[in-house]
């Protein structure tokens, strides 16, 4: 067995696209971008698209939008990918790291409201591993302290609360990386429903024009190219076929691991499962697991061995001293199983029979 942790797709469907575009000659920001932007917001319920480079532009040209200025406060969980951070470094303000709740790996709402200060600005929750955070929460915590509420959505195509999808409540960042639950090759998503911040979003990715050489804020290069833009257009088209496979996947080893802790789905929620994450008992050493099923041609892996606040560029900015002791216990206990929607019913039973055998 060669099981890897994730299996991009690409068919027939995204070739002929991408040549349709090599043979147009308009490779840089055109009609196919525009079409996804638009496709792509349609389909989680936004008003706005705005396609970026990658997952972690899109995250830091929010963070530009929303005038996040030197010294403002974010809060966000230290259990994610680093770029939840990096963007808010990125415009010189302070991430302000807050405890997870357990259960779903996603920001803690009493934690982090107990983490508000006079200096905070936002709070910007993660859907970890395509289980959405407990936004209504998060938007009621926001309104009461007057503060803004932003999605870090990177990994939660698709997911959705009660029939609403993430990505609508005022600002969601998305990241089409290959592992992703649909992918352009890399290329992220801003989505909004603010036409003001949406032409923030605009300029931002375009060297700060709406119109050419007209430069009216400071930007960037963010674009994406029309290659990547077409690649969206034919993923989104299987991306509910997609994450059907990954909760059919899912509920299979959710039936049959005995050995592990399997994830947590709240009532109302719909997760899509961009990694199936679970935990060993206490007596279980992780890293010896995980050795193992690699071995087994099972690729596990570990999100996240060291959170954030942990790593060495936070130590230096001072954040020795940060509690979080739910977090703490995750980084040694977790762990990923393949959850893609090309797993064979011959693989999934292999995976769990290696996995009870091994715990």
């Amino acid at each position: 067995m060669n099981i890897g942790i994730a299996k991009p797709f690409i068919g027939q469907e995204e070739k002929q696209a991408v040549l349709d575009v090599l043979e147009s000659g308009q490779l840089v920001q055109g009609a196919k971008v525009e079409a996804f932007e638009k496709a792509f917001a349609e389909y989680h319920g936004a008003a706005h698209g705005i396609a970026t480079t990658n997952g972690t532009t899109a995250l830091m040209a929010s963070m530009m939008a929303h005038d996040i200025e030197p010294g403002d406060e974010i809060i966000i969980p230290a259990f994610s990918f680093f770029a939840t951070a990096s963007c808010i470094l990125s415009v010189k303000a302070k991430p302000v790291f807050a405890d997870i709740d357990p259960d779903t790996f996603c920001l803690s709402p009493e934690a982090a409201e107990a983490a508000i200060t006079p200096n905070t600005v936002a709070i910007m929750p993660v859907h970890l591993y395509g289980h959405p955070a407990d936004m209504h929460r998060f938007e009621e915590i926001c309104e009461n302290h007057g503060l803004l509420l932003l999605e870090d959505a990177a990994q939660a195509h698709g997911a959705a609360i009660n029939g609403r999808k993430v990505g609508t409540w005022v600002t969601a960042s998305f990241s089409f990386y290959p592992s992703k639950n649909m992918t352009t090759g890399e290329g992220g998503m801003a989505l909004t429903n603010n036409d003001e911040i949406a032409s923030k979003l605009r300029m931002i990715r375009n060297q700060g024009m709406n119109q050419q050489y007209k430069h009216e804020v400071v930007g960037y290069n963010f674009r994406m190219t029309n290659l990547m833009g077409a690649i969206g257009l034919a993923q989104l088209n299987r991306l509910d076929d997609w994450n059907d496979k990954r909760i059919v996947n899912a509920e299979h080893f959710d039936a049959h691991l005995t050995s592990v802790k399997t994830p947590t789905r709240r009532d109302g929620v719909t997760h899509v499962y961009h990694q199936y994450t679970v935990r060993v008992p206490d007596s279980v050493d992780r890293d010896r697991v995980v050795q193992h099923l690699n071995s087994k041609g099972i690729g596990a892996r570990v999100y996240y061995p060291k959170p954030i606040h942990q790593q060495p560029i936070f130590q230096e900015l001072g954040y020795v001293d940060a509690e979080l002791p739910a977090t703490d216990v995750a980084t040694q206990q977790v762990f990923s199983l393949p959850v893609h929607p090309a797993l064979t019913e011959e693989e999934k039973n292999y995976i769990v029979n290696e996995v009870n055998n091994i715990c």
